[in-house]
């Protein structure tokens, strides 16, 4: 697991120093290898939305959904996403669903 941590922050690196492509095209390799490293579908979908890449942005924020179904703070970033590429149903959908489980006590 450390080959994937080392090489996600050497993307994060490159996010940091204003190089989006390629901060993006590092963490789409470590998808490669590491299909369900939700980290990095994260930091891509926040990546590719800067990029106005918007339809791979949302598809990589629902993934974090799917991943991690029960993380609250999943929604709430698909929200944020969704909101940002101007998909307002899309980040209602995902706030709401965010609340329905700060209200049930799932975090």
């Amino acid at each position: 697991m450390a080959a994937v941590d080392d090489a996600y922050d050497a993307a994060i690196r490159l996010k940091n120093q204003g190089d989006l492509d390629g901060a993006a095209k590092s963490l789409e390799a470590i998808l490669v290898g590491y299909p369900e490293h939700v980290l990095t579908y994260s930091a891509l979908a926040v990546i590719l939305q800067k990029l106005g890449r918007h339809d791979e942005a949302i598809a990589h924020a629902r993934k974090v959904t799917e991943l991690e179904p029960h993380d609250s703070f999943s929604y709430t970033q698909m929200s944020v996403i969704c909101q940002r590429c101007g998909r307002i149903a899309e980040a209602e959908e995902a706030l709401a669903r965010m609340r329905m489980m700060q209200a049930s006590g799932m975090h």
